[in-house]
């Protein structure tokens, strides 16, 4: 049994070894020197040359599909990383960029306005059931010379003015411009016509009446209103808001006038305190008379 076993994987192996040398050298002859036997091996070695042939092709196309695709996974990886550190880097820019303009509008509006101002941070609101904005609370108080009645103003235009100050402290509340007993002289832009301006105390929106305009002057939607100077609290030419609706009624003497702030109270970071109103600008509007400002406000 062992001597047949012997024999039986001998001659397997030699039929294995042989079989190859067969069908390569029937391959190498040149088809006019092929004998029957050589014609036998090629026509069965044909099929099993081409399921090969397939496939180690479809192998070799699914390593180089691996390949492309680990590869482009990898590129794609790279790329959001990139994307992700460009989208960072923009936001960073954008927000410096804000910061930059926002500098230099505060310090053209300190130039223009020329008074002794005091830069005060916001350090907390108190909102409406509605999300309005209606006390503020800044981080100046006695300590810093600030007195009840002062000016609050930002490059947007007027805030209102200091209610009060907590003791001797570096705190204090502003009573709003939109705060019903809040009351302003204020100038149309536009025509020079005069009116005062009051908070409405609305709890859902910010807005202002313009009271005691004439049925005669003239007013329309977006038209800027500016301090006229006069009450000896706030200088001359302070951009105040924008005309929101007219109303015109039949009887009566005057007009019904809702004005919008310019100022976004909700986003309101830093305001600035007028301590004491500049000579120069008090002595020209006493002499040239309230003009309004000239200068354009993009709506």
């Amino acid at each position: 049994m062992n001597f047949f076993r012997r024999f039986r994987e001998v001659t397997i192996v030699a039929a294995l070894l042989a079989i190859p040398f067969f069908f390569l050298n029937a391959n190498l002859k040149q088809p006019t020197r092929t004998n029957a036997l050589d014609r036998l091996v090629l026509q069965v070695s044909s099929p099993i040359q081409w399921v090969a042939t397939q496939t180690a092709r479809g192998v070799s196309n699914m390593i180089e599909q691996y390949v492309y695709l680990v590869d482009v996974g990898r590129d794609n990886e790279r790329l959001r990383y990139e994307n992700a550190r460009l989208r960072q880097d923009n936001q960073r820019l954008q927000a410096e960029a804000q910061e930059n303009q926002r500098l230099r509008n505060e310090l053209q509006f300190r130039e223009e306005l020329g008074g002794e101002l005091l830069t005060a941070q916001v350090i907390s609101k108190e909102t409406s059931p509605n999300f309005r904005v209606i006390r503020i609370s800044l981080d100046r108080g006695e300590r810093d010379r600030v007195q009840p009645g002062m000016p609050v103003i930002s490059s947007e235009g007027v805030v209102g003015r200091i209610r009060r100050t907590w003791g001797h402290s570096h705190y204090s509340d502003v009573l709003m411009l939109v705060d019903s007993s809040f009351a302003l002289d204020v100038v149309i832009q536009r025509t020079g016509a005069r009116g005062v301006l009051r908070g409405t105390g609305a709890t859902d929106r910010y807005l202002c009446r313009l009271q005691y305009l004439l049925l005669a002057d003239e007013v329309q939607n977006g038209d800027l209103l500016f301090t006229s100077g006069h009450g000896h609290d706030f200088p001359a030419n302070l951009l105040v808001g924008r005309v929101k609706e007219v109303v015109r009624r039949q009887f009566g003497l005057y007009q019904e006038v809702t004005v919008e702030p310019t100022v976004n109270f909700s986003q309101l970071e830093e305001v600035q305190i007028l301590i004491q109103e500049s000579r120069v600008t008090t002595e020209q509007n006493a002499i040239h008379g309230m003009r309004p400002n000239t200068r354009r406000v993009e709506p």
